[in-house]
């Protein structure tokens, strides 16, 4: 009886998945309306975002670029990058974490699968990111990059880094929907990654510094899984070289990930309601 149970709840789960992924034109439209609701009666709207973010990786650059004595040309084209890819990434996870608080009208009121929430949380991501590309492609014209057709691996790295944080977004919001004291914590542990993530700082200089210990030290970062996040996209859209162990650990998180957010769906799906 136990095992027909969970079979059934679990066809549940891929069911809400599934219709969720139906009801495109509604998260498409309400993820469209998040952004032109955050900067109504703005004359630039969502551009401000690409601008402060392009303002903040110019002086950053060039400060590391002094502290570390790489030249503007490398150490600019490597923060800009790094902050398009860390803005996806730390907003699914912060609004992910909030995804079904956030919405607790809709989830009360208008009956539909709990991962319209979550697919409108990415698409709402995915637009921001396409308006930084903005500030990439004028990096571009300024510091041209060794770019090739095999480069276009970036578009797979980034399916990949929707689907990660479409996970993130769906156990975390489950999770912290339960337990709203993880949310603040959530946003903690963001922030402090943002310093263990090579964003500012170049991988590949500490882990070939001439100081064992530095190099020894920068291998750690090994163990941080949003460094590979980050590498897999980054690496192509500055032309450098792919490595394939980055691909390696993102495609078992993905699988790990997912695993674990469809038994929490499972499990939890139909108490959200209440927990909101």
């Amino acid at each position: 009886m136990a095992a027909v149970t969970a079979t059934v709840t679990l066809g549940r789960a891929l069911a809400d998945l599934r219709n969720g992924w139906a009801m495109r034109p509604l998260w498409g439209h309400l993820g469209w309306q998040d952004i032109r609701q955050r900067y109504r009666r703005s004359m630039l709207g969502p551009i401000w975002i690409t601008i402060s973010m392009a303002v903040t990786a110019i002086a950053l650059g060039i400060l590391y670029a002094g502290l570390f004595g790489n030249d503007l040309s490398v150490q600019l084209p490597y923060i800009l990058v790094g902050f398009i890819v860390w803005a996806f990434i730390s907003g699914c996870i912060t609004e992910g974490a909030e995804v079904f608080i956030a919405n607790e009208g809709l989830i009360k009121h208008l009956p539909s699968p709990l991962s319209v929430h979550v697919y409108r949380l990415v698409w709402r991501q995915t637009l921001l990111f396409a308006h930084n590309l903005l500030v990439y492609a004028v990096m571009l014209i300024v510091f041209p990059q060794p770019l090739h057709w095999t480069d276009l691996a970036a578009i797979p790295a980034f399916v990949l880094l929707a689907l990660n944080g479409a996970w993130v977004a769906l156990l975390f919001g489950i999770v912290t929907t339960r337990f709203r004291d993880l949310t603040p914590i959530t946003q903690s542990v963001v922030q402090l990654l943002f310093f263990l993530t090579p964003i500012v700082w170049i991988y590949g200089d500490l882990l070939n510094s001439p100081n064992p210990s530095i190099a020894e030290r920068a291998r750690l970062a090994e163990f941080n899984p949003l460094l590979h996040f980050v590498e897999i996209i980054r690496a192509p859209m500055l032309g450098q070289d792919q490595v394939p162990r980055h691909w390696i650990v993102v495609l078992a998180i993905t699988v790990v990930g997912w695993a674990l957010a469809l038994f929490v769906l499972r499990k939890y799906r139909s108490r959200v309601a209440y927990w909101v």
